[in-house]
């Protein structure tokens, strides 16, 4: 999906288009007054007060048809440079724009405007030669806004849209738009009844459903069953650490705006935990070591909390409430490269299993010039940076190398995916930390029974299960693979007041229950139709459609997730066929 606001000629284009919109708007509405119209990664908005109208649907249709025929004009767009007095004298009437330029200083900005036809607008700038450039263009959608987002100011129209150089672009890119809108999870997630939010328990607090729990629950299995596998050892800790804790550990100076606030409680300054790290820094911190014990994996599937700002906000995608798949791994020094690359043969194997191939390996590297976000410590960092580079090299990982995305206490290899739709995401991280296990005062004993500290490597292979999970219904578009979905098998008689067909159906569900699979006898006296269809929108992977030839036969007719086609075939043989394809994953 194209970045509008990195894309320089897409920004000056959509910038312009902004400006167009305005005018057409002030066209229908000519007491319109207007605020902001930015470029943003999607495309613009433009924010305008229409006194007591709020757009609709049919509202944006006429705003789009009116936006036609300014296009159709072709009237050039020119720039004037201003004085202060000019500006607050031209938009004397727009309230908005009069709070835009009483903030500036013409001491130290040019003021300007532009103007294209019977339309002038306050603007930096720059913009296309002449509105005929900006025809292609789309209205997307609109909403409220609250003028500077805050919530005791006027409700502003916010209107959205894209503009392209060509109508084949624009084709493309709304073509794209309507896959992404299909692939988003939030919509499958209220299709399939996988989780819920509710403004009454808080915006970025997702609830999950049962549908949705049975996949979270698949998935904290399937990571635990490996982890456990190879020696990790899991532990259970509370959500919330004293503010000491988190003095401690650094994050309170380094992380403290994307944390919940304090709660004082018996004298006891107590926050909603942001990360585990500090929690499992204790647990070794316990009791004595020796260099024989290590490495000691610590795993943890952990709630978490952060106070996300609510713009950024997306389903489950991006909360203010997640569960990371943690880990922190105490080792020597000499055991560094083994234990990285362990950590990457795990990821690399976990991707195998989902059928992520498209991604690509990351050396995040602190910026020595940002002395509030890191950890001042040359030395550890030069140290720390150097041996997750050798190890990477040494062990044949490819990467890429990019300043300012390390953690604060250490540098990491993030592992990006390239979804479907949409920009790239980090799902699993490997972070080198020589900070943490000295400010905890941690230790072990040598061979030689000396004191030394240890390295912990921070890992989460596939992150937040959240964001994981988001991902992957919006890889699949809901259609999970069998050992995932919620619902495996629905049973659907054909006819619902037939005893013996029905027996016979819950002879069916009565085998697969036996066999652990997850599967819906559907009984309702809905017609067959309506039922299948239901099942299709939810999708249940297998439907197994039985009527009088199959209950004669001992035999089971089913139809795939997506399919027309049906296959027969004999009772226990469909049985073992989803029980094999639960066990193997799909594979062959």
């Amino acid at each position: 999906m194209v970045n509008f606001k990195e894309d320089e000629a897409l920004n000056t284009l959509n910038h312009s288009c902004a400006h167009m919109m305005a005018q057409a708007v002030k066209h229908l509405y000519p007491n319109a007054k207007f605020w902001v119209g930015p470029v943003v990664e999607e495309g613009f908005y433009y924010d305008m007060d229409l006194g007591d109208v709020m757009l609709t649907d049919e509202d944006i249709a006429k705003i789009e048809k009116e936006m036609k025929k300014v296009a159709k004009s072709g009237c050039k767009i020119y720039r004037r440079e201003i004085s202060k007095a000019e500006a607050l004298e031209m938009f004397k009437d727009d309230p908005y724009k009069i709070d835009l330029i009483n903030n500036m200083d013409e001491n130290t900005q040019t003021i300007s405007c532009y103007d294209q036809g019977d339309f002038t607008d306050l603007c930096r700038g720059p913009h296309v030669d002449n509105v005929k450039l900006c025809r292609y263009f789309k209205l997307i959608k609109h909403s409220g806004a609250y003028w500077k987002g805050d919530a005791e100011n006027q409700v502003l129209n916010r209107v959205y849209g894209v503009c392209f150089p060509t109508q084949e672009q624009l084709d493309e890119h709304l073509a794209l738009l309507e896959e992404a809108k299909e692939r988003d999870h939030r919509k499958i997630g209220k299709d399939m009844q996988l989780f819920m939010a509710d403004d009454l328990i808080g915006r970025g607090l997702p609830m999950y459903l049962p549908n949705g729990y049975t996949i979270w629950t698949e998935l904290e299995n399937y990571i635990r069953n490996k982890e456990r596998k190879l020696g990790y050892l899991h532990v259970m800790t509370p959500c919330v650490g004293t503010v000491q804790l988190y003095q401690t550990s650094g994050h309170w100076d380094h992380y403290k705006e994307n944390m919940f606030p304090a709660m004082e409680v018996e004298g006891e300054n107590f926050v909603l935990r942001p990360m585990n790290c500090p929690h499992h820094m204790r647990i070794f911190a316990n009791r004595p070591h020796s260099y024989k014990e290590l490495p000691i994996r610590i795993a943890e599937i952990a709630h978490d909390f952060r106070f996300e700002s609510s713009g950024t906000l997306k389903g489950i995608e991006r909360g203010r409430h997640f569960c990371q798949n943690d880990s922190h791994i105490f080792c020597t020094q000499d055991q560094i490269k083994s234990e990285v690359k362990s950590v990457c043969d795990l990821i690399f194997s976990t991707y195998e299993d989902f059928g992520i191939t498209d991604y690509r390996c990351v050396l995040s590297l602190r910026d020595p010039a940002d002395t509030k976000k890191y950890h001042q410590d040359d030395a550890m960092w030069n140290t720390a940076e150097q041996a997750l580079r050798e190890t990477l090299t040494e062990i044949g990982i490819e990467f890429t190398e990019e300043i300012g995305e390390a953690a604060f206490y250490g540098p990491k290899l993030d592992v990006n995916v390239k979804p479907a739709i949409g920009n790239e995401i980090t799902l699993s991280t490997c972070q080198l930390d020589f900070c943490l296990p000295a400010k905890f005062d941690l230790t072990y004993t040598d061979a030689d029974s000396n004191k030394q500290t240890p390295v912990v490597i921070h890992r989460a292979i596939l992150g937040s299960l959240d964001r994981f999970m988001a991902y992957i219904l919006e890889e699949t578009k809901g259609n999970l693979p069998l050992w995932l979905a919620p619902t495996q098998v629905k049973v659907l008689p054909v006819k619902n007041d037939d005893d013996e067909l029905n027996a016979y159906s819950q002879k069916l569900v009565d085998a697969l229950n036996d066999a652990d699979v997850r599967v819906e006898f559907d009984t309702r006296s809905e017609k067959l139709g309506y039922k299948m269809r239901e099942a299709q929108i939810q999708k249940v992977p297998y439907l197994a459609v039985l009527g009088k030839n199959e209950e004669a036969d001992g035999t089971v007719s089913y139809r795939l997730h997506g399919e027309q086609g049906t296959t027969t075939v004999k009772f226990d043989e469909f049985v073992e066929l989803i029980v094999n394809e639960i066990k193997t994953k799909g594979r062959k």
